[in-house]
């Protein structure tokens, strides 16, 4: 909550950008609670209705924080934005006008950098990470298996968490997702989706793909990036260096929350996660997102690999003193690391190597590379 308050300090407007359900609307209304304010709710008839004239209606509002949720449902409304912002930067109100709340990053970041440049800051709002739970091993379990969105992650079982999951992704697929973009059938983009989640954390190969959708290559292309934009999906792209060795070109992808790769696989308990071959993918892609969450903005993150076989699973460019991170991530509690991640090491010469893994001790376990659980990582990298 503090980060919002202090970018409403600092610029007219800000935008709260996450998923659908990740706790934004119930953080804007602590928010109102602390200072005069009016939410809409752009989902609302009632609430666009109020907007037919958005400089009438908001004009007698210029003395309040005026919250719009779901602000990508009427993106006409930014260039109103904008003169009202102007129109009370002239009257000495620079601050704290507005608070957007949007579902999907590209498509807001397009709309309102349009017309709001250097009158809006952005925040991400991510599902629950390992830094905001208690941190016990019961506890990291129950975050990787149900995932972090909040309703999720505290239902009374397991098998609400999974159901509420499941219908979690029914909404999206059938509400949510045909009003960015060109209509898409909810059975096709489900099985997309799907075919992500078996190949979670692999190379993209569109065409074997498109294949088995019998559509096109640049066709799934353009779903995965959808999916990517709604914040439901990462690409992660591979770093590139000059070390003078062919590089892998192409991205991993990963369904970013854990509970919906496990929900769209069928996985409903630690038991069947245990006994699932997804396992070890599920658990990178849970370190990733978990790290990424973590990490300062500046972070430019990606994955290292060559043709001959040398792999890092998570590179993170900090930039300054703190310079290249290497990260290599490991689902069991006895890791051993392979002879690619050494190449890997010996090209990139690092400033930090770790190997993340599931067990709480740290160690060292080989030259200028520890062994060290995911939360202690993750408390190291927000303090950057």
């Amino acid at each position: 909550m503090q980060k919002v308050e202090d970018a409403l300090s600092r610029q007219a407007a800000v935008a709260l950008i996450g998923p659908r359900q990740v706790g934004k609307t119930t953080l804007a209304h602590t928010i109102a609670e602390s200072r005069p304010s009016i939410y809409l709710d752009l989902e609302s008839r009632k609430d666009q209705a109020k907007l037919s004239d958005p400089a009438l209606f908001l004009n007698v509002y210029e003395d309040q924080l005026v919250i719009l949720d779901e602000i990508h449902r009427v993106p006409e409304l930014f260039q109103s934005l904008r003169g009202l912002i102007d129109q009370g930067r002239r009257k000495g109100k620079r601050t704290g006008r507005f608070l957007m709340l949007g579902s999907a990053s590209i498509d807001l970041l397009r709309q309102s950098g349009e017309s709001l440049a250097g009158r809006i800051e952005y925040i991400d709002l991510g599902p629950l990470n390992t830094l905001e739970i208690a941190g016990s091993s019961e506890d990291m379990n129950r975050l990787w298996l149900r995932g972090g969105f909040p309703d999720s992650y505290l239902a009374k079982n397991d098998e609400a968490s999974f159901n509420l999951r499941r219908s979690f992704i029914r909404t999206y697929l059938e509400r949510d997702v045909p009003q960015f973009g060109p209509r898409i059938p909810a059975e096709m983009l489900e099985r997309l989706w799907t075919m992500l989640a078996h190949s979670q954390g692999t190379l993209l190969n569109a065409s074997k793909l498109a294949g088995a959708l019998s559509v096109s290559a640049p066709t799934v292309t353009s779903y995965i990036s959808l999916l990517v934009d709604l914040l439901l999906v990462r690409r992660l792209m591979p770093y590139h260096t000059n070390v003078g060795k062919r590089l892998v070109k192409s991205p991993r992808t990963y369904v970013r929350d854990s509970g919906l790769l496990h929900a769209l696989l069928g996985i409903g308990d630690m038991e069947a996660l245990f006994g699932h071959p997804v396992i070890g993918k599920s658990w990178e892609g849970f370190v990733i997102e978990s790290l990424l969450a973590a990490a300062p903005e500046r972070v430019q993150p990606g994955f290292y690999a060559t043709a001959a076989g040398a792999e890092i699973d998570l590179v993170l460019e900090l930039g300054g003193k703190q310079g290249l991170w290497a990260i290599e991530i490991k689902s069991g509690v006895a890791p051993k690391l392979e002879r690619g991640f050494y190449h890997s090491l010996e090209d990139l010469q690092p400033k930090k190597a770790f190997v993340v893994y599931a067990g709480q001790e740290r160690y060292p376990i080989a030259d200028g590379v520890e062994v060290i659980s995911l939360h202690e990582l993750a408390s190291e990298l927000a303090k950057v």
